[in-house]
């Protein structure tokens, strides 16, 4: 970049400005979900739109803990979570990779069905796949949450996005050195998609993190529920809707998210510049 191309430090300064506000306009759901589970029932009825409580109180922490099991429906929850994402990296690598390098019939078409599948949503699919798996014992297991989503068609096509800028003489140099298919892609490849990869595990994680929906209807104890699904029923506990405790525990439920988001930012803004 020469000194001509450079933004004077006025326009860094508007740029950094909007940025902020932009930020700001995000963070105001969550700053004041965050204060809101430090006030007490009769400050939320009294003031509901009172930015600070009265008095900074950690009750609705101490019901969260004592109404639900949060340490084990936090495990299925973060296990489904990353088994689904590192399922999806894995099999996106060798289906981009054939999109992109190989040569064979049908290519387009199989493109375009991967594209086409993108438009489905699971609710759409998950009667079918309901009666799939209930007549072999899988619903209310962990593998009716996992298996069903351990394809992804977004995963695919941003891999074989990423392998399209990728020359191909690598391959071939590899090809001749004696290389398999296999070491290709997962030895060669993967290491130089790793902002791609980690984006996309990053996005997968919280998507299935936070799903409500599929976690509800594939499970029925709490041998194997998930924690999104723990916290909506904080609402239907007692009488009236303690939205103190409820935002204690949606505070729980997104930090593990926060904390896996901190740690991959800096893959994610790799795999954006890349583009």
């Amino acid at each position: 970049m020469t000194e001509l191309d450079r933004p004077s430090p006025i326009t860094r300064a508007v740029r950094g400005v909007l940025l902020a506000i932009v930020a700001g306009v995000w963070l105001i759901p969550y700053v004041w979900m965050t204060l809101t589970s430090f006030k007490s029932l009769d400050d939320i009825l009294q003031a509901p739109a009172a930015p600070l409580p009265s008095a900074f109180r950690t009750e609705a922490y101490a019901e969260v803990f004592s109404s639900i099991p949060v340490g084990r429906f936090l495990f299925n929850t973060v296990f489904m979570a990353t088994a689904i994402a590192l399922l999806q990296v894995a099999l996106a690598l060798p289906a981009g990779y054939a999109l992109a390098k190989l040569r064979f019939r049908s290519k387009r078409a199989t493109f375009l069905l991967v594209l086409a599948c993108l438009l489905i949503p699971p609710q759409v699919t998950f009667v079918p796949v309901f009666t799939l798996l209930g007549p072999v014992g899988l619903v209310n297991t962990m593998a009716a949450l996992v298996v069903p989503f351990a394809v992804s068609a977004f995963g695919t096509f941003l891999v074989r996005q990423a392998l399209e800028s990728v020359p191909d003489e690598i391959i071939e140099a590899a090809r001749l050195d004696g290389a398999s298919e296999l070491r290709i892609i997962y030895g060669i490849l993967a290491p130089m998609l790793r902002p791609t990869l980690a984006a996309m595990f990053l996005f997968s994680f919280v998507y299935h993190y936070s799903d409500y929906f599929w976690p509800l209807v594939m499970t029925t104890d709490d041998h194997v529920r998930t924690l999104p699904v723990a916290v909506a029923l904080l609402r239907e506990q007692g009488t009236g809707v303690r939205w103190h405790v409820v935002m204690a525990g949606n505070v729980v439920l997104s930090a593990p998210v926060l904390a896996v988001f901190a740690l991959a930012q800096r893959q994610i803004v790799r795999a954006v510049a890349a583009r």
